[in-house]
This record gives C-alpha cells, structure tokens and sequence, in this order.
C-alpha cells in the first residue's frame, strides 16, 4: 500500500511538499483552512509573486539559529527550483538584483500551475477544512506534514495554529512577530503628510546607537511611515520593540547631499531671492507637505520670507533634511507584516529533513519555522527548499518501510 502524508495547510511549502510526495507515489491529502489554496502567493509582490532569488545566502536570513536553512538551500536552491519550475512549464524572469518573478508576471499564474500540477498527480486538497485535532491526522496518515504559515497576514488566513499543534509534540516556540511590516512613528507631523511618497536614506537607531541603514521608496501614512525602506528594517524594529528597547529612525530625504553643499544652496537661493516665503525655496527640493513638515519640526512659520531666516536657521534646516528623527512606537501588527519572524524552535528540528527531532514522521515546513527571510524572494525561497526537504525524506522513507 501507498503511505499517505497529511499536509497542514496549502501554501508554498504545502504544496511543493505535496508535488513531490505525490510524485513519488504517495497518496497526500492537503487539509486548506481558506476557500481556496496559496492566499498569500497570490498577494505577493503586489500582485507579481516575487517567488525566489537567485542569490541565496544565510546572511539572507533572520533566527535563532540563520544557518539551519542550509542544508534546504542547498538541496533545492534556485537552479532546482528553476528546473522544477520549468519542468511544469513555470518560466521566471531573472531581474538584475536576483529577484525572480513569474514570465507571466502575474502570481496567479503560479498558484493556478501548481494546483494544476498537484492535483494531476493526485493530490486532493480539502478546503475550508480547518485541523483543531492534529494527533487524530495520524490515525489515517502514516506522515504529517505541520506547512500552516504564521500569523502574519492575518485577513489572508495567518494564524498561530502551527505553533500550537509544535506545542502538542513538545516543541518550544521562539517569540513571534510581525516583519516586512510598516511603522508607527510617535509623531502628530508625520500624520499631515500622509500619502507622500519619495526616496530617502533611513537609518535605525536602537537605543540611540546606529544599527543599519538602507535606502528605497517611503511613504508617509497616517499612522507612520511605510515603503520598501521601511520594510527592510522592520524585522530589527519589531526584535527591538519586543525587547523594550528606545527605537527611532532617521530620515535623510535628500542623500545626494551633505550638510555644508545643502545648507548653501538654500542660503545662496534665500539671498537671491529674499522676498520669497521660505517654503518656496524648499519646494524646490521636496514635496509641499514635507517641506511644511520640515518648517513645523524646527519652530519655523511656513509664511516666514527667506530674508527673515539666518544662518543658524538655515543651517538648522538643512540638518533636519538630512537627519530627520521620529520616535517608532509600534509595527502595523501581525494583519498587515508580509512574513513573521519566530517560530518553532529550529534546534528541535532535523535541519536536513524538516523532521521532527521530538516526534517520528512529523515534519516542519515553510514559515512555521523560526527561519525568516529579507525582502526579495528569500522566505518563499525557504518555503520551496523546506517543503522538498520534507518530501525527499518522506519519499525515502516510504521506501524503506516498503
């Protein structure tokens, strides 16, 4: 008889997980708690699915313990995944930076082949079947297979199911929280320029130390700050927060200058110009909201004229362009982090199986796990080398009990 393997869960790495199982002549069952499978796939990359990187590192990754994704990147990195892909007739584009995307360019296309794919080979997925009894999948499953994702994105299904069926087994869970998310900005000045989009350096500041810097798109919201800056930090904002420690940012909104170069330019203008209102002269470098914003933050009236400010002002003004400091007094949650960091505690699981090291035959996959990747293709990157690491020793151990 076939060994049948029980799958929690239809994302990613459930269903990778399913295709090789079900390739290898096992019968699978995936148990899919929403309407429909790979929520989440369908969201990504803004509609895009971002769904590796061709360049995958364990400095790439975030845990208690970043290198246990390196025997499963190894294994099925992204030239496996790319021949997998294409296999079924899935072809990527490969940009420049690494990031790969579906030719189709469309996330749906992903999903919509591999539901195909899994399903030709026998896969039969249950939806809207939500598990609350995990122990009772063994009576009529040889394997069990724990894929269920974390609670990020929570309106897409996330949830903390996973680490309560590890808790079941023994398994310890490391802290959870929400990453590639958005920021709370302690601040009534950041609120008034909601919907301002513009590219800036940001740097984290913990404890007023510097930690990291990284330039990108953000945008003001109204309760903070957003953009794919701001994402890239965030995973050291949310361990900071949670450790209560004193979290700010800092905002340089024009890079391509320094202090001296920008505080002359905005000098030789008001002198060139003295009966001009200050904010036109800014406007010159940045948008109208911000400008005003800037003026607010160093006591400064917009209708003020250029020859009203002096040297010290303008000196004042020109460092707040440059290092413009807000207070980050929370993430925008679990509902709206793309990914989650924490999770099962990765030294309990086999790093070359995803085998329970606590229960013969139950595996791990995917973002249950406390494995948590940088923006750009890495966690769904994860997801597809964990859940072929958990079919291969399934498969071989199919075998052996044959």
């Amino acid at each position: 008889m076939n060994k049948k393997v029980a799958i929690v869960g239809g994302g990613a790495s459930g269903l990778i997980c399913a295709i090789f199982c079900a390739k290898n002549s096992c019968e699978v069952d995936i148990y899919e708690q929403n309407s429909k499978c790979g929520k989440k796939i369908l969201v990504s990359g803004n509609g895009r699915c971002n769904i590796t990187n061709k360049n995958l590192n364990t400095t790439d990754y975030f845990g208690e313990n970043p290198s246990f994704c390196l025997d499963a990147i190894n294994n099925f990195g992204y030239k496996e995944f790319s021949d997998f892909a294409s296999s079924i007739g899935l072809l990527l584009d490969v940009k420049d930076d690494g990031r790969c995307y579906p030719l189709s360019n469309e996330s749906k296309s992903v999903l919509s082949i591999f539901l195909s794919y899994a399903t030709s080979l026998g896969v039969k997925i249950h939806l809207d079947k939500k598990i609350t009894d995990i122990k009772n999948l063994y009576k009529k499953h040889d394997f069990v297979v724990i894929a269920t994702g974390s609670q990020a994105g929570e309106h897409l299904g996330g949830n903390d199911d996973g680490y309560k069926f590890a808790k079941e087994f023994g398994h310890n869970i490391i802290d959870t929280y929400p990453s590639l998310v958005q920021l709370h900005l302690n601040s009534s000045i950041a609120s008034k320029m909601s919907g301002v989009k513009t590219f800036a350096k940001v740097t984290l500041l913990i404890n007023n130390k510097k930690d990291i810097s990284t330039s990108g798109d953000i945008l003001f919201t109204s309760y903070g700050i957003s953009g794919f800056a701001i994402l890239d930090i965030s995973q050291k904002v949310s361990v900071a927060l949670m450790e209560c420690n004193k979290v700010d940012i800092c905002i340089n909104l024009l890079p391509s200058f320094n202090a001296q170069k920008l505080s002359s330019h905005i000098s030789k203008l008001m002198q060139k110009m003295p009966n001009l209102s200050i904010i036109d002269i800014l406007v010159g470098l940045i948008s109208l909201k911000i400008a005003k914003g800037i003026l607010q933050s160093v006591n400064l009236s917009i209708d003020a004229k250029a020859n009203d400010i002096n040297i010290k002002q303008c000196k004042k003004i020109a460092n707040e362009l440059l290092n413009w400091r807000f207070e980050v007094s929370d993430t925008h949650g679990f509902r709206h982090g793309e990914v989650s960091g924490g999770g099962v505690d990765t030294s309990e699981i086999n790093p070359k199986t995803m085998e329970s090291l606590k229960k013969q035959n139950l595996y791990f996959c995917g973002e249950v796990i406390d494995i948590l990747g940088k923006r750009g293709g890495y966690n769904f990157a994860f997801a597809w080398a964990s859940g072929y690491s958990c079919a291969k020793d399934i498969n071989k151990n199919c075998k052996h009990k044959e």
